[in-house]
């Protein structure tokens, strides 16, 4: 969970997400609501299994649509700044698209660094990030952050975060390792789907 919680908090240039409610992007409500359910029933497993001594090892699996429907449902308590965030998922690899307003995240402060004025406004955010879980360690890896379609440069990406992010979330940066909460072994992403173990 927290391997994607930390990809969503880096997503625009690790930027922090809002609860937002967009609605359903294809299928009935009733199907919307089931998958958005199966995802919490899903969380509310790991944190169960992880208060165990000996949890059960048998992997827990995300789908994508899941993820995105539970993300959507209101269920998320997430920070402010991101709407329509929707994520994609291949072997290795989370590819998030998301409409960041930036002077949430920034406080509306005005940048001091002509790098940063690319970071006011709403604009829609595209990022790619290698994420995996091992031996109960998390990793992120912020691959690449496009704002309306123009790639950010890495420079710029590295002072946001430094600026804005980091220093209220020591632990979230453009590269991220942390303890995986609730017994959570290994966390794997695979091709539209999240494969969660626990040990």
């Amino acid at each position: 969970m927290r391997v994607l919680l930390s990809t969503f908090l880096l997503l625009g240039s690790a930027t922090l997400l809002s609860q937002q409610t967009p609605p359903p992007a294809s299928g009935t409500q009733a199907m919307y609501d089931a998958q958005a359910n199966s995802c919490q029933r899903k969380f509310d497993h790991i944190r169960q299994n992880g208060s165990k001594t000996k949890p059960d090892q048998t992997p827990t699996v995300f789908s994508e649509s899941e993820i995105n429907a539970w993300l959507s449902s209101g269920n998320a308590q997430l920070p402010q700044g991101v709407k329509k965030l929707q994520l994609r998922g291949e072997p290795g690899i989370i590819h998030a698209t998301a409409y960041v307003d930036f002077d949430a995240v920034t406080a509306s402060k005005r940048p001091g660094n002509p790098l940063l004025y690319m970071f006011r406004g709403t604009h829609e955010v595209q990022a790619s990030a290698h994420a995996s879980g091992n031996a109960g360690q998390g990793q992120v890896h912020i691959d690449s952050v496009s704002i309306d379609g123009v790639s950010v440069p890495r420079v710029a990406l590295e002072y946001f975060a430094e600026k804005y992010i980091t220093p209220k979330h020591p632990d979230i940066g453009i590269d991220s390792q942390f303890a995986l909460p609730n017994r959570v072994d290994t966390a794997t992403v695979g091709d539209r789907k999240l494969t969660v173990t626990q040990k």
